[in-house]
């Protein structure tokens, strides 16, 4: 599974641009782009959706002018799934700009190809949910008990 840690997609480029203007309303795009996911978003959210390894993934979520195709709010990962256009024309300089602004807000992105997608979408849910948690998680209960002087020579 090749992921690149950081972004871009929706359907026909859709989601990558910033409106200028009158743009349509992110929220309702993200609504619309929800109801008419690509393959390989409709894949990935089915594993997504079930909170992978604990992280709750949110679809077609807008971010200032972007659309991201899945976010998890707790990590700050954005991820984008991209198909073959996204090698051409001037989508690699449009996905910079992107990539840019939501660095620049803190968040981690994530750029799935879309055929490895295809090819593996519980490999590509499993690294999405790895990398959305932290690496150490805060210890469950009490601290472990302290040994003390005599204690502690007999417990080796």
């Amino acid at each position: 599974m090749i992921a690149h840690l950081v972004p871009p997609h929706a359907p026909h480029g859709e989601g990558d641009q910033p409106k200028a203007g009158g743009g349509a309303d992110p929220v309702r795009k993200a609504r619309a782009l929800r109801r008419d996911m690509s393959l390989p978003e409709g894949l990935l959210w089915q594993r997504l959706r079930r909170k992978a390894g604990g992280a709750k993934f949110r679809r077609q979520h807008p971010i200032g002018p972007y659309i991201l195709d899945f976010y998890c709010a707790s990590a700050k990962l954005a991820t984008e799934i991209d198909g073959a256009s996204h090698a051409h024309g001037n989508r690699p300089h449009r996905d910079e700009i992107r990539d840019a602004f939501l660095i620049a807000r803190g968040l981690k992105i994530v750029r799935l190809e879309a055929r490895k997608v295809l090819n593996d979408p519980d490999a590509a849910a499993d690294m999405l949910a790895r990398a959305a948690l932290p690496l150490h998680r805060p210890a469950v209960g009490p601290p472990p008990h302290a040994l003390h002087g005599e204690e502690f020579s007999g417990a080796c």
